[in-house]
C-alpha cells in the first residue's frame, strides 16, 4: 500500500493535468479615499471561479458608515442593483475577553433584495482594517443563479470580528462586473485582488 511520502514524492504527472485550482491574479486596486473600487473587465467566460481578497479595507468613517459591502451587475448596466438573496453570521471577541458572541445577523443578510450586500466592518481607528475574501463561482453562465461565499476579519475598536457570508445573484444572466463600496464615505486605504481560478 502507498503510504504518503510515496503518493507526495513519487508521482509523475503528465503536462495535461486539470483541476488543479491554481490562481491567476487578474487584476489589482488600491484604494486611495475611494468611493468606490470597480472591477469592469476581466469577468468572463475564461474562468469558472473569481477570488476577491480585501487587504486591510480602511473605512473613513465609524459605525454604519464603516461597513464594506460589496454588488454586482451584466453586460454594461453600471447600476449594481442585481437581486440577491443572502446569508451572515458573525462571531466576536473583546481585547478583554469580556464579550463573546456567535450568531446570525439579520441586519447582514438580503431577502431578494437589490442593496448591496454586507462583508464586514471597520473603523477610523489607525490600526484597524478589514480582510478577507469573496467567492463568485461561474459568472458567465446563463442557466444558472450566481453562488457567492465569502469571510472577512477585521478589529473595529478592541473587538476581533470574524464575519461569514454567502448567497446567491438571482439572475440566469451573465455577471461582467464587481463593485465595492463603504455603506457611507470612501475607502480610505487597503488594496482589492481579483483572480481567476483554473
Amino acid at each position: 500500500m502507498a503510504n504518503y511520502s510515496d503518493i507526495k514524492y513519487n508521482m509523475t504527472l503528465s503536462s495535461n493535468v486539470t483541476g488543479g485550482g491554481n490562481m491567476v491574479l487578474l487584476s489589482t486596486v488600491t484604494a486611495s479615499s475611494s468611493s468606490a473600487i470597480s472591477f469592469t473587465s476581466g469577468i468572463d467566460s475564461t474562468y469558472k471561479e473569481y477570488v476577491f481578497k480585501f487587504i486591510n479595507i480602511h473605512p473613513s468613517g465609524d459605525g454604519s458608515d464603516g461597513v464594506f459591502k460589496f454588488q454586482a451587475d451584466t453586460g454594461t448596466n453600471t447600476n449594481y442593483n442585481q437581486t440577491i438573496t443572502s446569508t451572515y453570521f458573525i462571531a466576536y471577541h473583546k481585547e478583554d475577553g469580556s464579550e463573546t458572541s456567535l450568531g446570525y445577523s439579520t441586519g447582514g443578510d438580503l431577502a431578494q433584495g437589490t442593496g448591496f450586500q454586507y462583508i464586514g466592518s471597520g473603523d477610523t481607528d489607525s490600526d484597524s482594517g478589514i480582510s478577507g475574501y469573496l467567492h463568485l463561482f461561474d459568472p458567465s453562465n446563463t442557466t444558472f443563479v450566481k453562488h457567492f461565499t465569502g469571510k472577512t476579519i477585521n478589529n473595529p475598536s478592541t473587538y476581533a470580528q470574524n464575519e461569514y457570508f454567502a448567497g446567491y445573484f438571482n439572475t440566469t444572466t451573465a455577471i461582467t462586473r464587481v463593485q465595492f463600496k463603504m455603506a457611507s464615505g470612501n475607502i480610505d486605504a487597503g488594496t482589492i485582488k481579483m483572480y481567476g481560478v483554473l
